[in-house]
């Protein structure tokens, strides 16, 4: 992508995942952590520069040990931005400390947007992803850019399960427009408060996201297990 026409991509990490035991950032997907696959997925669309904010504390896992009886689990506290930065270290990858992540998206949002715009003021616009989207790939972002670029919306928000939402992109016009979010609002409200700017992209999967053990299993754990299957019979 040539420098004129810069697309940058926001990626929201900061999530608590206290409904699921662990950190979802660093769940297994398809052989990769979901944060890893969604950066890796925004390079790979010459999204530049990506960014990947993280809330600045330490968490609490809960991790099965071979050989414990069922349902038994130890705890230890990890570093999250420690662990996560190790995770992307040779991403290229920016990582963006919000350590106000509690108080909502909006404040996640923000940090990242305002750390964007400092360094890259000239930045067409930006994709806005979240890393517990595990079908969020290569073409899907791809595909937001392509529309952004043939329908000249400001906006391009994935449409699926009867609404718009994340992953989204904004072009630098709306950028003002996240920085203005309330602590708890995410970038949904700015999309359907302006439904005549924006072009949407079909996406059914985007509705699926990992936020519990039973999602963590049910897409996870299974869709990990028939990759390593078929490795096996290649």
């Amino acid at each position: 992508m040539s420098p004129q026409f810069q697309i940058a991509a926001v990626i929201l990490a900061a999530g608590e995942s206290s409904r699921l035991g662990q950190p979802k950032q660093l769940i297994q997907f398809r052989g990769k952590t979901l944060v890893r696959r969604m950066v890796d997925a925004a390079s790979e669309a010459d999204c530049r520069p990506v960014l990947v904010v993280l809330g600045n504390s330490k968490r609490t896992s809960h991790l099965h040990s071979q050989g414990s009886p069922k349902g038994e689990a130890s705890e230890h506290e990890i570093d999250l931005i420690e662990a996560i930065s190790c995770e992307l270290k040779k991403t290229g990858a920016t990582i963006v400390a919000n350590p106000n992540w509690k108080r909502g998206i909006g404040t996640s949002i923000r940090a990242g947007v305002q750390h964007l715009i400092e360094i890259a003021p000239g930045v067409e616009a930006t994709v806005l992803l979240a890393c517990d989207q595990p079908f969020v790939d290569r073409a899907v972002i791809e595909g937001l850019i392509t529309l952004y670029h043939e329908t000249r919306k400001p906006i391009v928000a994935a449409s699926y399960a009867g609404t718009l939402g994340v992953p989204a992109l904004f072009d630098r016009s709306r950028l003002r427009d996240l920085l203005g979010l309330d602590d708890s609002a995410g970038a949904k409200s700015i999309i359907l408060s302006n439904r005549d700017q924006v072009a949407e992209f079909p996406f059914p999967e985007g509705e699926i996201d990992i936020d519990t053990a039973e999602d963590r299993e049910r897409f996870c754990v299974t869709n990990d297990s028939q990759v390593e299957n078929q490795s096996l019979a290649d």
